[in-house]
C-alpha cells in the first residue's frame, strides 16, 4: 500500500513538472476571478460600453498590478489569450514580449477583438511596441471589420506617443488613412479615427499644421461622420493651449 501511494505521488509530481504553464495559467485565472466583482462587470457594459460574455469584472488597475510580478513572458501571454477571458486577454497585453510578437499573432488577436477596451489596450500596451506596428496600420486601415479597422487607428494613436524615433513621414501617411476612413459612421471606428487625427497633430508644429488641414477638409465634407471627425479635431488642433505647448517644445 505505501508503495502505491508513493508511486501515485511521484506520478502527480511528474505531471506537474510537465505542465507548469497550464498550472500558471490556472493560477492566474483563479486570481482574476477572485479580484472580480459583479458591480465592475455590470459597469463595464452600462458605463463604459465594454460588452463581453466572458469577464470577471476586474478593474484595469488591478490587472496591471497583477502583471508586474509576472514579468514579460511570451508563452504565458499566448496561453492567457487562449482562455478567452476578457481580463486574461487584457493581462496578456501587459506580459507579452513585443520583440516576440509576430505579424501572424497580431492578425489572430485582432480578429478576436470584440470591444474597444481590449482593442485599445492591446494596441497601446503591446502592438505599438512591435517592429510590425506601422505595417499593420496600413493593412488594417482598409479592412471592413469594425474592431480590426479601429485597431488600425488605435495603433496609429499609440505610435504618436510611443514611437519616439519616427520622423514625420509615417504620420503624414497616417493622415492619408485617416482621410480615407473618416466617412465610416460606426461609433468605435470614427472615435478612433478622430483620436488618431488629434494625436498626430499634437506631436509637433509641422504635423499640427498638416492635421489641421485634414480636419478642415473633413469638416467641409457632406458625410456626417467626416464632418464630426473634422470639427471635433479642429477644436483641439487650433486651440491656444495646444499652440503654446507646441511652441514651448521648439525652444532650445
Amino acid at each position: 500500500m505505501p508503495l502505491k501511494t508513493t508511486s501515485a505521488r511521484a506520478k502527480r509530481t511528474n505531471e506537474k513538472a510537465q505542465h507548469p504553464l497550464e498550472e500558471e495559467v490556472e493560477a492566474v485565472v483563479a486570481s482574476l476571478k477572485r479580484l472580480g466583482s459583479k458591480r465592475t462587470r455590470d459597469d463595464m457594459g452600462s458605463r463604459y460600453g465594454i460588452h463581453t460574455d466572458k469577464a470577471f469584472g476586474v478593474p484595469v488597475g488591478k490587472i496591471q498590478q497583477l502583471a508586474k510580478p509576472l514579468g514579460r513572458n511570451h508563452e504565458l501571454a499566448a496561453a492567457l489569450w487562449d482562455t478567452g477571458w476578457y481580463e486574461a486577454r487584457m493581462l496578456a497585453a501587459y506580459v507579452d514580449e513585443p520583440a516576440c510578437v509576430t505579424p501572424a499573432q497580431m492578425d489572430r488577436w485582432c480578429l478576436d477583438f470584440d470591444n474597444w477596451g481590449i482593442c485599445d489596450t492591446v494596441c497601446f500596451a503591446l502592438f505599438d511596441r512591435t517592429p510590425h506596428a506601422w505595417g499593420k496600420v496600413a493593412q488594417w486601415a482598409g479592412r471592413s471589420d469594425e474592431f480590426v479597422k479601429r485597431a488600425a487607428f488605435a495603433l496609429l494613436w499609440g505610435l504618436t506617443v510611443h514611437d519616439k524615433q519616427a520622423g514625420d513621414e509615417p504620420f503624414l501617411e497616417g493622415l492619408v488613412f485617416i482621410e480615407r476612413a473618416a466617412d465610416d459612421e460606426r461609433h468605435f471606428v470614427k472615435k478612433a479615427v478622430n483620436m488618431a487625427l488629434r494625436a498626430i497633430g499634437k506631436r509637433n508644429p509641422a504635423l499640427n499644421a498638416a492635421s489641421a488641414a485634414v480636419a478642415q477638409r473633413l469638416a467641409a465634407r457632406a458625410q456626417a461622420a467626416a464632418r464630426w471627425v473634422g470639427k471635433d479635431a479642429l477644436r483641439e488642433l487650433t486651440s491656444p493651449a495646444l499652440a503654446r505647448r507646441l511652441a514651448a517644445r521648439r525652444r532650445p
